[in-house]
């Protein structure tokens, strides 16, 4: 009987795949644009790189696409006003006038009425509701400018299998970051050096800066066997006029659209699928946007991405473009070559067919 690849597409199991504990980078590499790039084109063998060679693979008049979101330093350690009990906070999104939605640790110290003092008192929070899925809304009372007092007193949310702390936490975000947001970096852009962006702008390649604002959510494994039965997280966007523009000089003129990460890749695609074959217009907003194999995309040529954990959607989102069985390859092959894995591991660059 015929095997239809398409069935596999679909299924979680199919983006399992072996990695040793080892090949988990849990510091980043020494020089930014020092990593190992491995390069994917359409219609050729692999290529083992490094980062830093990436422009030999652009041209003038691309268009190269970055997220400039900043990671917040979300990560708050407080006390329960009445037992003094230890309590943690992850910040996930503001909701204005001070409130915030918030994942608290242990969850029995932060029902609502619940106050948590941090940092002897500077900073308060109440506790108004629980979301359906554990989330607390939680309203912080403070002096002055929050974000200010978050640098100061806030830690850096790791990832998950980041198990060592981070000695230099600049490292943890991008060199053109800059609208604060973000609980994860988004991580295929921390390879770029400022002299490197130059240096592609000067080849007389465009850079547009887009926003998408990295939520805890990325790094859930689809638990659900079959992958469409599985609900993702919102994270919020904006894209501007002047990236539009850039966007649009490239396509018209031959140029290729190069997204820098899953995010800036999700964020372009939900414009083009909103604009719905029109012109793209600027916009702002959540994006649930979940790409599997399958999707056609409408704005993206190729993508700068780093290794992502399996059975996640930031994988199926990387074999929508290249190929489930071509990625699924590709990773076997970074296996063996003892690439390093996930947000301070190395890069890969996907040049699907005909790019």
């Amino acid at each position: 009987m015929a095997h239809d690849s398409s069935d596999k597409d679909l299924l979680t199991a199919s983006y399992l795949y072996p990695l040793p504990k080892q090949l988990i980078a849990h510091h980043p590499a020494g020089r930014r644009d020092q990593s190992r790039l491995l390069v994917m084109p359409g219609d050729g063998p692999l290529e083992h790189r490094v980062f830093s060679d990436l422009p030999r693979y652009l041209r003038a008049g691309d268009c190269l696409v970055i997220n400039d979101t900043r990671v917040i330093p979300a990560r708050l350690f407080g006390k329960e006003a009445r037992s003094d009990a230890k309590v943690e906070f992850l910040l996930l999104a503001p909701l204005g006038g001070g409130r915030w939605r918030t994942l608290v640790k242990p969850g029995k110290r932060a029902r609502p009425g619940d106050r948590i003092r941090f940092d002897g008192g500077k900073l308060e929070a109440s506790i108004e509701a629980v979301e359906a899925d554990g989330a607390r809304i939680a309203a912080f009372d403070f002096q002055g400018d929050f974000m200010a007092l978050l640098e100061r007193i806030g830690e850096m949310p790791l990832p998950p299998y980041i198990q060592e702390k981070l000695d230099d936490p600049p490292r943890y975000q991008t060199v053109y970051a800059r609208a604060p947001g973000s609980a994860a970096a988004p991580t295929a852009g921390l390879h770029f050096t400022q002299a490197m962006l130059e240096a592609i702008e000067a080849m007389g390649v465009s850079i547009a800066r887009l926003t998408l604002h990295v939520g805890v959510g990325t790094f859930r494994p689809v638990k659900e066997a079959v992958i469409t039965d599985h609900r993702m997280h919102c994270e919020p966007f904006s894209l501007d006029a002047e990236a539009i523009a850039r966007i649009e000089r490239a396509k018209s003129c031959g140029g290729r659209v190069i997204a820098v990460g899953t995010t800036s890749c999700r964020v372009l695609e939900s414009a083009a699928l909103d604009a719905g074959g029109k012109r793209l217009q600027p916009c702002s907003g959540e994006t649930d946007l979940f790409i599997y194999p399958g999707f056609q995309f409408k704005l993206v040529d190729a993508l700068v991405t780093n290794f992502h954990l399996p059975g996640s959607t930031l994988l199926m989102l990387v074999a929508a473009l290249a190929g489930r069985e071509k990625i699924m390859e590709a990773y076997r092959t970074a296996v063996e070559e003892q690439y390093r894995f996930f947000s301070f591991g190395d890069a890969m660059l996907l040049l699907p067919q005909g790019v």
